[in-house]
């Protein structure tokens, strides 16, 4: 669906991006994370063709977008993180005005209109002046409006920035309807916890350059399996240090009481063999389990160059 390559930007003598790679699957809701001054705003405004990249190629439906920006704009629905000023428009005449330009007119605009805005939950606010709105309906309004021309691909920078814990779980529920439709999606966000629990896939940008994408699933899972492996045994603690001791999985053993904490960096198979290797010996395992990680704790190994965390890290 999107691919870009050896994507560069400079802004005198800062690099935005410095040879940004990356690939959005067909269907996917994407998550694109980094800290600030990372890259994302100006790959994102690259994508929309708001602005022009050094060298490298970014590819949308097959097309180049980079020569082909008037067919592009088709494809690409872009919500911004900021809702532009519209002081003596109501809700349907923002609606019918951008319509129009997108070559819809009369009734089959005005169907198309009230049809986004019903999906927005937006069907009572059609008489309101859009400057009169919330954050999160301004935001709602400015999605409908970006699927006017029922692009391919929606493109949201920091759609949620600003909007109380309602209107974000609103707004969530909608993006994951939208993508469940067929829509693929990629957005930008801040917030780490919100995206795990809506996307598909997850890429994590550090200095222009992209250091973590892939699936959300196998993120996790490597993420996982980097954490320490937690055991709790009813008895025999001794023999099962010992067991532990030379495995060649285990890095590092701490013991509290009963429970012993291992950094483990085998897989779930390794994991299977260890624990049959416990029961083999007799020994009265209680609870084998990892200790979950989270996309937060991910961020920041990555984020501050944690050196020691290399399984976090894509070759």
């Amino acid at each position: 669906m999107l691919k870009i390559r050896n994507l560069e930007k400079t802004f005198g003598k800062y690099h935005a991006l410095s040879g940004l790679n990356m690939e959005v699957p067909e269907g996917s809701l994407y998550g694109f994370v980094g800290p600030n001054g990372a890259g994302k705003t100006t790959t994102i405004k690259i994508l929309c063709g708001l602005l022009s990249p050094d060298s490298g190629s970014v590819e949308i439906c097959g097309i180049d977008s980079l020569r082909n920006s008037e067919n592009i704009q088709k494809l690409i629905g872009y919500v911004p993180d900021y809702f532009g000023v519209y002081d003596n428009l109501k809700v349907w005449e923002y609606m019918e005005f951008f319509a129009s330009c997108c070559g819809l007119d009369g009734l089959k605009a005005r169907k198309r209109c009230m049809a986004l805005l019903e999906q927005m939950g937006l069907e009572e606010k059609t008489d309101f002046y859009v400057d009169g709105l919330s954050r999160g309906m301004k935001q709602r309004l400015c999605l409908a409006r970006a699927l006017i021309h029922d692009p391919e691909i929606l493109i949201l920078d920091e759609p949620t920035s600003g909007m109380d814990p309602r209107s974000r779980f609103d707004f969530k529920e909608i993006i994951r309807e939208l993508n469940e439709q067929g829509k693929t999606i990629l957005i930008s966000s801040h917030l780490l916890q919100e995206l795990s629990e809506i996307c598909t896939d997850l890429g994590i940008i550090e200095q222009g350059k992209m250091a973590l994408s892939g699936s959300l699933r196998e993120i996790l899972n490597r993420m996982n399996t980097s954490r320490p492996l937690s055991i709790t045994v009813d008895s025999r603690a001794e023999k099962a240090m010992a067991i532990l001791r030379s495995h060649p999985c285990v890095q590092t053993i701490s013991v509290k009481g009963n429970e012993i904490m291992t950094g483990f960096i085998g897989d779930r198979q390794d994991e299977a063999q260890l624990l049959r290797q416990l029961v083999d010996a007799e020994i009265p395992v209680c609870s084998f389990t990892r200790v979950k990680g989270d996309l937060e704790t991910l961020f920041m190994q990555i984020t501050e160059k944690d050196e020691k965390e290399v399984l976090l890290h894509e070759e």
